[in-house]
């Protein structure tokens, strides 16, 4: 990763994740629509509008949204589990380059996450997996990834569409103590 880049990362508020720094290769030279689901404070997508791609926010809290906004990020406050009668995925079929999720599980949105990739597009996700309990919150199973259920989910399949594996890990960190994470980054390629 170029110079610029990790200044960029470093200077950040909130770190970035190392997992998608890593991946920074897979996505270099890539412009277009990116999907920071679920965003929170918006570290991620400072990030990729840093990298050159026009990026959407979205998450149920829009503290950080003034913020985000003055960056050019376009952010969406939307409540992504439906708990409102009649919830809609608010994204068209193949519409993003790139959707980065991070400490965020709703299984039920993986079909959608899924349909919103353009053939050849980039998912980075990474978060919680089972085991993960023993050290703090989410403590809850539904918030927590079972054994390879990332790299299961993106194998060919009538939900995902096709995805050719980039880079899986999962497996103990240590992020201001010790966690458990399940991070995949895959191409679409169906």
């Amino acid at each position: 990763m170029g110079s610029k880049l990790i200044e960029v990362a470093q200077t950040m508020d909130q770190a970035v994740s190392p997992w998608l720094l890593r991946q920074q290769p897979h996505i270099h030279g890539k412009t277009g629509l990116a999907l920071d689901l679920a965003c929170g404070a918006g570290r991620h997508s400072r990030y990729l509008s840093a990298l050159g791609f026009q990026v959407i926010a979205v998450d149920r809290d829009s503290a950080s949204f003034a913020e985000l906004t003055r960056l050019n990020i376009n952010c969406i406050q939307c409540d992504l589990e439906g708990s409102l009668k009649g919830y809609r995925w608010p994204f068209r079929d193949e519409c993003f380059d790139l959707v980065v999720v991070t400490n965020y599980l709703h299984r039920p949105l993986f079909s959608s996450i899924f349909a919103s990739i353009k053939l050849g597009g980039v998912l980075i996700y990474e978060t919680f997996s089972d085991g993960h309990q023993n050290f703090g919150r989410p403590k809850n199973p539904h918030f927590l990834l079972k054994t390879d259920e990332l790299l299961e989910r993106c194998q060919a399949g009538s939900d995902s569409r096709g995805f050719q594996c980039l880079d899986f890990e999962q497996g103990q960190v240590n992020r201001n103590g010790p966690a458990i994470v399940q991070s995949i980054c895959a191409r679409r390629i169906i």
